[in-house]
């Protein structure tokens, strides 16, 4: 991932990160991109292991932070960043540390070294087919890690999976220390699957996340048997009543929501999509004389069909009359098409430039594709939604943790209510098994509800 930052000295980052009268002090210097902080973060000596995680998931959370609020990462991004940490109560001193450690280390890749990758600012400016080829592919230097994304990208997994999955491995060979990770043993990841459930107190879905990254490491990509690594300490289960919205509540939201993101907000909700298939949704998804939503590759890598609701259509054609002009305007400027399906671009190497495989909601900015290298137009990135839909949240005064699954938890909570079958519900909302599904029949009739409190009698 790259990162845009300005340039500024090492006694102006040390002061803003903790002296609020800096808070207006002057950025100087050009952006520059530190694409490789994450492997610079994994081979700093200077931090223990607890610290580089620590360091990693408190950057990514800023670089989300920017992406939501279209920003750059400057001095007064870490400032707003930091004050915004402070507002919900958060502990600002890990995003502090990481922060300072993000900026000095980018100073020191900017002077030692004369690679920029500079990305072009507006469509009118690229070449057709303008590539961008990232160093090593976007592959990994280390061999086992090369060979486990060879793996991953022929078998065609996604993005966000090849991201975890690298993500874990590379978790367990730091964790490794000294030895190195070919030579790792069932033993080894039993140890640190408790490791992550005894010390870490991740969730029993994170730990089972990193056992199947490993597992897929080893058996698929190194072709090594790992034996028996069973008897690992669990991580505990908890078991929570998804967040609902009242109608009302629906309501009071979509008010503070307008344009593109009022429309996406509603079809999430009277769909029931995830907010990635949500998100995936290509102009040919969306069937306006069925009346249906095509979600293609959901979750499993799983096709299913769920409601359009009539009183979007209108709206929805709308907004694809409008993307039809960003369209044309692409093509004009000579962009390469949009992302596909690796089996349709096999048999189809042109259908990325054909209208009905466009994005539904496409993001306003072209971004750098890490796997081909190409500068093209993706779909509007899940953090800027989320960034929106919390915000719409807190302006409805809303005294729930909403988040965009909310809308999803909502749209089924409220189709039971009125009747629903639940067989109907599960195929809609694409669960494998109904006992998934059922858990919104216990939001319908949680414990004392049905029953009057002994203080309502006095």
């Amino acid at each position: 991932m790259c990162s845009y930052l300005k340039q500024v000295g090492h006694h102006d980052i040390f002061c803003v990160m903790t002296k609020d009268k800096d808070k207006n002090k002057a950025v100087s210097g050009k952006p520059v991109s530190f694409p490789c902080w994450r492997e610079v973060l994994r081979g700093d000596a200077c931090l223990s292991a607890p610290e580089i995680l620590s360091h990693e998931g408190e950057i990514f959370a800023f670089l989300k932070f920017l992406k939501a609020s279209r920003r750059q990462a400057s001095v007064a991004s870490v400032l707003d960043y930091l004050h915004s940490l402070a507002e919900q109560g958060k502990d600002a001193a890990p995003a502090r540390a990481a922060l300072r450690w993000f900026f000095r280390s980018s100073a020191q890749q900017m002077h030692s070294s004369n690679t920029h990758i500079s990305l072009p600012s507006s469509a009118a400016t690229i070449m057709p087919m303008q590539t961008v080829r990232p160093e090593n592919d976007g592959r990994g230097d280390a061999p086992w890690e090369r060979r486990m994304v060879t793996v991953m990208r022929t078998r065609h997994l996604q993005w966000r999976t090849e991201e975890t999955y690298r993500g874990w491995a590379r978790r367990f060979d730091r964790w490794l220390g000294e030895k190195p990770i070919e030579q790792a043993s069932g033993n080894d990841i039993r140890l640190y699957l408790e490791y992550l459930a005894v010390e870490r107190r991740v969730a029993a879905s994170t730990q089972r996340q990193a056992m199947n990254a490993l597992v897929f490491l080893f058996r698929e990509a190194l072709q090594q048997e790992l034996g028996d690594f069973s008897g690992y300490q669990p991580a505990r289960k908890g078991k929570r009543i998804p967040v609902v919205l009242s109608r009302q509540e629906c309501q009071a939201l979509f008010r503070e929501l307008s344009g593109e993101y009022l429309l996406m907000a509603q079809l999430m909700y009277g769909a029931g999509l995830r907010l990635m298939e949500l998100l995936r949704l290509r102009v040919q998804d969306l069937d306006f004389e069925q009346g249906s939503v095509i979600i293609r590759h959901g979750k499993g890598g799983k096709d299913r069909v769920s409601v359009l609701p009539d009183s979007l259509r209108n709206p929805l054609l709308e907004h694809r009359q409008r993307l039809q002009l960003l369209y044309e305007n692409d093509q004009t400027a000579g962009l390469p098409g949009v992302w596909l399906p690796p089996t349709v671009e096999h048999k189809n190497p042109h259908a990325g430039t054909e209208w009905v495989w466009q994005w539904f909601f496409p993001s306003r900015q072209l971004a750098l594709d890490p796997r081909s290298g190409l500068v093209r137009r993706h779909h509007l990135q899940d953090a800027t939604f989320q960034h929106t839909i919390r915000r719409a949240a807190r302006a409805a005064n809303l005294n729930k943790r909403v988040t965009p699954h909310t809308l999803r938890h909502s749209f089924a909570t409220h189709l039971l209510a009125n009747g629903a079958d639940i067989r109907t519900v599960q195929e809609l909302l694409g669960h494998n098994d109904v006992s998934t599904t059922m858990i919104y029949t216990h939001v319908l009739n949680r414990a004392g509800l049905a029953v009057r409190s002994p203080l309502d009698s006095f």
